[in-house]
């Protein structure tokens, strides 16, 4: 392998350093949580009854042996998902995978699987972020039972993977194998459907022809083929190594899919025999990093901007977006899938995929080869593809060329030589911004701002032509103290209208965009948020904002010291309407406590602030010599 870039290891010390008191703590209690014995072990014997009463005769006899693995899986089987639906049978593979190496799984619990496809632009969208800590929750709520001796996460999609492996990490003395469903077969391509998305925002077709372009779209089991947050998801498992290699995007209902899924479950064994590898050795600051780089490289979901704090946070690791920031300056885009390209998840697996990325991010110097993985020691392992031959699964080296270099390409000559997420900053706070998608020449906007504090004040004002112009959107009020942070993807068909006429057009927001997030550049995450005293609530209606993607600034322009301004108070109406209603009154305690976006916007850690580390945060961090100045040849 190359040696490391100079960067990585620059990040991944400080990283290391920051993390040095809160990892200890959680390396701590693995250790103490491993040492104290299996949980079959500690069981009495009414306990492990219960346990095992709604078992077969068979796995109670396996069980009653005292030494045997017992499997705990945690589903988000839903049929709402369409990428859920598949984990319906699931279960019954993993058991049966299990008894023929002598082991026992059950399902050890349930957890709450949203759609934000089908919230986008709801008031339900409201708890989409929130949800991914209640899944945290749940998956403590399984595996509290202490029954177990290795762990099977069945999850894909946006909040899901992120609260699966936040909660699974609680018992991180356990190995933990997470095991995908695949996405469904193509559908339109995805050109057609945006050009369709954007006719009815300009209402040049109805109803009928976006819900038959939308079916067309999204039309079997399987992860949505895009690449947003399900499956960036799915990237990030892969080089984090909790996946065994490659199982990302094999189609569902397949004879490789339920090998792959018999795999996992027999691996989950083997590992709890074995004792090697366990979660909190799999997840350290290395294998974080390894996952920032992998979803930097591949154009990956802003989203993980918020998720991957929360995630790495609960492994005792302490990361933030200036960490994202300087990698994504080193990272080369290696791919181009939607929304920053025209093929899909299908096309990219197929041009050479995920084993492609990770030998070239790897042989290059981008990723950290020595890790442990849930495959074994080293990142090497997954540079490998598994096929079904003769009905046995096999495992054999990736491609050593991309087969289509309009989606893959090699590090020594990527699309990009950076990963497309930036921070910028000013006076207006910090946020990101993700330009991959973005043409050079809309990477920086200075237009006067046109406030608002609801998504569907901003469309109203765009289908009345009162944005008909060079304008900087401002929507605040969304973050996740004020309602949830919702996505603002709803958005994206106006936006794009409005640039496609020539006008500079730029969204700022404390909320999110989606994962799919697309052309026009958008500065999210606006951290403080309006609610807690950030800055966007002392924007006016005309005040020239700047967003410079390329200088890494967000700020006004000739508007003085806006701090001094009284901050603008939220509508009552909008303060009361994310207050109640479609469940948001039961998440009023979640608003009340949640973390800021760069802490990763969640009720299961408390604020940095409550925590001395003993480390530079934010702009007090020193500059890294290494980082790469992107105003040169931009």
């Amino acid at each position: 392998m190359a040696q490391l870039h100079p960067t990585v290891a620059a990040v991944t010390a400080r990283i290391v350093e920051r993390s040095r008191t809160t990892r200890a703590d959680y390396l701590r209690r693995m250790d103490a949580a491993r040492d104290s014995g299996a949980g079959r072990a500690k069981l009495s014997c009414a306990n492990w009854a219960h346990a095992f009463a709604g078992q077969t005769l068979a796995d109670k006899l396996t069980s009653m042996d005292g030494s045997k693995p017992n499997v705990g899986i945690v589903t988000a089987y839903n049929d709402m998902l369409s990428a859920h639906q598949p984990f319906e049978r699931y279960p019954g593979v993993v058991r049966q995978a299990v008894r023929e190496v002598g082991a026992t799984a059950q399902v050890a619990g349930g957890t709450p699987a949203m759609c934000d496809g089908v919230t986008q632009g709801r008031p339900g969208m409201e708890l989409s972020l929130f949800s991914r800590d209640v899944i945290a929750m749940s998956v403590g709520v399984a595996l509290t039972h202490d029954a177990f001796d290795a762990g099977l996460m069945l999850g894909v999609c946006d909040k899901i993977v992120p609260g699966l492996f936040m909660g699974a990490l609680a018992f991180g003395h356990l190995p933990v194998v997470f095991a995908p469903a695949g996405p469904m077969p193509s559908g339109i391509p995805n050109a057609e459907k945006a050009r369709v998305r954007a006719e009815f925002a300009q209402g040049l077709v109805g109803r009928d022809v976006l819900l038959a372009s939308e079916i067309g779209s999204y039309h079997s089991p399987g992860t949505c083929t895009f690449y947003g947050t399900a499956n960036s998801n799915q990237m990030m498992m892969e080089l984090g190594g909790l996946h065994l290699p490659s199982t990302a995007f094999a189609h569902p209902d397949t004879g490789l899919r339920d090998a792959l899924t018999s795999a996992a479950a027999k691996r989950a064994v083997e590992l709890a025999r074995s004792g090697e590898a366990r979660m909190a050795d799999v997840v350290d600051e290395k294998s974080i990093v390894n996952m920032i780089v992998a979803l930097l490289a591949t154009g990956g979901s802003t989203n993980h901007a918020i998720h991957l704090v929360a995630m790495a946070r609960a492994a005792g690791v302490l990361i933030d977006w200036t960490d994202m920031d300087e990698l994504s300056a080193v990272t080369p885009l290696l791919a181009r899938v939607y929304p920053n390209g025209s093929a899909d998840v299908n096309a990219f697996q197929a041009a050479g995929g995920v084993a492609f990325v990770a030998r070239e991010l790897a042989e290059a110097g981008h990723i950290h080869s020595d890790v442990m993985t849930v495959a074994g020691p080293g990142i090497h392992h997954y540079f490998q593809e598994p096929s079904l031959i003769d009905g046995e699964l096999v495992w054999r080296d990736g491609v050593a060329e991309s087969l289509d270099t309009t989606i893959l390409r090699p590090a020594s000559d990527p699309f990009d030589r950076e990963g497309g997420l930036r921070l910028v900053k000013g006076d207006l706070g910090r946020a990101v911004i993700k330009v991959s998608a973005v043409k050079p020449e809309n990477r920086i906007v200075q237009a006067p701002a046109a406030v608002f504090e609801a998504q569907e004040d901003v469309l109203a004002a765009f289908k009345a032509g009162q944005l008909d112009g060079d304008v900087v959107i401002v929507l605040r009020f969304q973050g996740p103290k004020a309602n949830g942070m919702p996505e603002l993807h709803s958005l994206s068909p106006a936006l794009s209208v409005l640039q496609d006429k020539g006008f500079k057009v730029a969204l700022v927001t404390d909320g999110r965009m989606s994962g799919a997030s697309g052309k026009t550049p958008a500065a999210i995450h606006v951290s403080p948020e309006a609610l807690a005293g950030g800055p966007l609530a002392h924007v006016r209606d005309g005040d020239i904002v700047r967003l410079d993607a390329e200088a890494g600034v967000l700020t006004t322009i000739d508007a003085g010291d806006i701090a001094t301004r009284p901050a603008a108070q939220r509508s009552t109406v909008h303060a009361e309407g994310s207050s109640w209603g479609y469940g948001r009154e039961l998440f009023g305690s979640f608003r009340q406590v949640v973390t800021t976006a760069e802490e990763g916007a969640t009720v299961c850690f408390p604020p940095l602030s409550d925590i001395n580390t003993g480390a530079a945060r934010h702009d007090d961090t020193p500059p890294n010599p290494n980082i790469v100045d992107r105003t040169v040849d931009a």
